[in-house]
């Protein structure tokens, strides 16, 4: 005698909620929720059903209420960035400027290949109250809304237009934000009266599930052809990309590293990927780079290239690197395995660096090839231990930079991003423990300090709560999105923020007066319209969303603040000003593709143009 499936009548948002909460990771023998929670700002596109459904499971999945739509955005991408992928959160607005608020963050999470689920409100799919509040009416396509934007950044994206549909759609945007090589933001269109629509939902569909990532063993012909090209380097060189730690390999590569003798280079979101004093360490490597690791890279002719999808900052444009230079490219996205004729390696690191290993023989680069390459980095130590001392110039970010890296603590997590900072870090900064520093630079995005820092420090918050999460912010990204000081406080997850004021976006106006121009509306002291030249109290401002704030007059000042600040319990934010001329690190460069004006009424333009282009005989060809 067959018997009917029990099912278990819901809404839709019921429906979400609840499966959500049944979802589970194993993290290091340790199982956990796979969603943290969510981040959140009701309107009338998601109270009514979806904020209902969230309050009843309110304990299992934490809403911490944003101030804004795309801090939360960010708050959630650097969440899923501090757990590796393997945790994520979910934000949800509402139909119209708050769903539109989530596209800047959808496109951060989506460069930098990190999970995080948007559901947002849409407009009613029965059309009986059209046109809405909010509602963008396109005359001749009414299915088309302002969420279909969504697509161009997201991995996954879904109309549900029936509640049977959760039952597919949901399993498969976690199944797409859990792919090492899809891995990205998924987005779910909830139109407001599907969300309070009810059905029979099956009830296992709701049975706790322990979820494990994959891990895609590589094609062995793929090993076989790259381990005998790096069997013939005599000048190898490895790259460490952000995907080494994304597949937890970092043991790996440091232990192929060693065994055969290979000096490593990080790109900037593989920074930390080696202790800055490990003696395979050259450093990073690109536009924002070192002299050491650049030395490496233009010298080298077989570079093993691990998790990097290779933009454009790594690689100077593709003139960091020889003409002839042979790269193998182990990659669990087929997509960046296979750039720029690179031999693939598709697959995830940590076995792939296995594979490799054991295809490789008894392979090791020549001895005086890692002399030459160390001694460069001791040239490079040398050069940032000035660059960072008080004292040798006006105020400067590696000033700052430094006096923080002598007194954090080595798990003290470091978030910063756009602008000038993320190469100042990256030059600067000495890594004190694996995998502490997040410089988003996928998406160079201004406004995600501050909000990704806060999403740091409630991850941080579940494993380490008695350490730091240190940001480094200029005027320019606190101008342009600082709420999330109050949020900070509000929730009590402790910040320490570095405002470096340099009077506007100096590093644009520093690359504006690299090409030959003027400065121009970028400084606030450089824009005409500008007429009242009042710099922001951004002391006041702070302590007006309940942080600590102070404003330090130079480096010194600045360590006995960020002392006090250490000890303190609540978001503390210190203010220095710093030199937007002279505070620059000058070297560790490579050549960066801009696009100069071909012709101009100015000789300081054109005298410009033709030096940017004289590099471009280095350019490798090919896609």
């Amino acid at each position: 005698m067959s018997h009917l499936p029990k099912t278990i009548r819901l809404t839709v948002a019921q429906a979400i909620t609840r499966y959500l909460a049944a979802q589970y990771i194993q993290i290091d023998g340790t199982r956990t929720r796979l969603c943290g929670g969510g981040f959140g700002i009701f309107g009338h596109g998601n109270v009514t059903c979806l904020g209902e459904a969230l309050y009843d499971c309110r304990d299992v999945l934490p809403l911490y209420r944003g101030q804004n739509e795309q801090g939360m955005g960010f708050a959630a991408a650097a969440y899923a960035k501090y757990h590796l992928r393997q945790r994520f959160m979910f934000c949800t607005a509402s139909a119209g400027p708050g769903a539109a608020n989530l596209l800047t963050a959808s496109a951060l999470a989506h460069a930098n290949r990190l999970p995080m689920l948007m559901l947002c409100g849409d407009t009613f799919l029965t059309r009986l109250p059209d046109p809405v509040l909010q509602q963008l009416e396109h005359f001749g396509n009414p299915t088309l809304g302002l969420n279909d934007a969504f697509k161009a950044v997201t991995r996954y994206w879904d109309r549900i237009t029936h509640p049977a549909q959760v039952v597919q759609s949901l399993p498969a945007a976690l199944a797409t934000m859990l792919d090492p090589a899809d891995c990205g933001p998924a987005f779910l269109a909830l139109p407001q009266d599907v969300q309070g629509w009810a059905w029979e939902y099956p009830a296992e569909f709701f049975d706790e599930k322990l979820h494990r990532i994959r891990r895609q063993a590589p094609d062995v012909d793929e090993v076989a052809e790259a381990a005998a090209l790096l069997a013939t380097a005599k000048r190898p060189a490895i790259i460490a990309g952000g995907g080494v730690q994304y597949a937890r390999a970092v043991a790996e590569l440091t232990a192929f590293a060693e065994a055969r003798g290979i000096p490593v280079i990080e790109t900037i979101a593989g920074r930390a990927n080696m202790l800055n004093d490990h003696p395979l360490n050259l450093g990073p490597v690109g536009v924002t780079g070192s002299d050491s690791g650049n030395w490496l890279a233009e010298r080298a002719d077989v570079i093993l290239s691990v998790g990097s999808r290779l933009q454009d900052f790594t690689t100077g444009s593709w003139t960091a690197f020889a003409q002839d230079a042979r790269f193998i490219s182990l990659n669990t996205a087929r997509h960046d395995a296979g750039k720029h004729m690179s031999l693939p390696i598709v697959g995830d690191a940590m076995l792939g660096l296995t594979a490799l290993d054991g295809a490789l023989g008894d392979y090791r680069a020549p001895g005086d090839w890692l002399r030459d390459a160390q001694a460069e980095r001791a040239k490079w130590n040398g050069y940032v231990a000035e660059n960072i001392t008080p004292g040798n110039r006006p105020n400067s970010y590696a000033q700052a930079i430094g006096v923080v890296n002598a007194l954090c603590d080595p798990a003290d997590r470091i978030v910063t991003a756009a602008g000038g900072l993320p190469a100042e870090v990256t030059a600067n900064w000495r890594t004190l423990k694996i995998g502490t520093v997040d410089v988003e630079f996928g998406f160079s995005c201004m406004g995600y300090e501050i909000a990704g820092g806060w999403g740091a420090r409630i991850a941080q918050s579940e494993s380490e709560p008695n350490r730091d999460t240190i940001v480094f912010c200029g005027d320019g990204s606190y101008l342009l999105m600082n709420s999330d000081i109050y949020s900070s406080v509000l929730t009590e997850k402790k910040l320490i923020v570095l405002v470096l004021d340099n009077g506007g976006f100096a590093v644009i106006n520093k690359l504006q007066n690299n090409t030959g121009q003027d400065s121009f509306n970028n400084l606030i002291a450089d824009t005409p319209t500008a007429t009242n030249q009042v710099r922001v109290d951004f002391q006041a401002h702070a302590r007006a969303m309940g942080a600590i704030a102070e404003t330090v007059a130079n480096p010194a000042e600045l360590a006995e603040a960020f002392k006090r600040a250490q000890a303190a319990a609540t978001t503390s934010v210190i203010v220095m000003q710093v030199d937007a001329h002279e505070g620059w690190t000058t070297e560790g460069h490579a050549w960066w593709e801009i696009g100069t004006p071909h012709v101009s009424e100015h000789a300081s333009v054109t005298a410009a143009h033709k030096v940017s282009e004289s590099a471009r005989v280095r350019q490798r060809k090919g896609i």
